[in-house]
């Protein structure tokens, strides 16, 4: 797949962000970063959040907390990209595995 700037996109919000864990999260999303519309998270739009949650932060990632401690992380990335128009799915992924320490799962 060709780098077409999503890992300058998640350094905008991470300086120093791995280069090597964003090529994961590359891989792992995909076809998904083909489409506009599954590129992008929307934050008010609830379904799209349990998404995250269940399938990448639980599923993928294998963190074990409670479904609201899941929902505050992820609602402290979205305040932190809060200016951010267009959220990418790639730096709402980079973020938390940054945060629960798993950049190794996808280096």
């Amino acid at each position: 797949m060709a780098d077409t700037g999503w890992g300058d996109e998640v350094k905008k919000h991470v300086p120093g962000a791995d280069d090597k864990a964003i090529a994961g999260i590359v891989r792992h999303c995909g076809i998904a970063l083909q489409s506009r519309d599954a590129l992008l998270v929307s934050f008010t739009r609830n379904p799209e959040l349990e998404r995250v949650r269940e399938k990448f932060l639980k599923k993928k990632l294998g963190v074990s907390m409670s479904d609201d401690e899941l929902d505050g992380a992820i609602a402290t990335i979205g305040e932190k990209l809060k200016g951010v128009r267009n959220k990418t799915r790639l730096t709402i992924y980079y973020m938390p595995a940054n945060h629960f320490g798993k950049l190794s799962d996808f280096a």
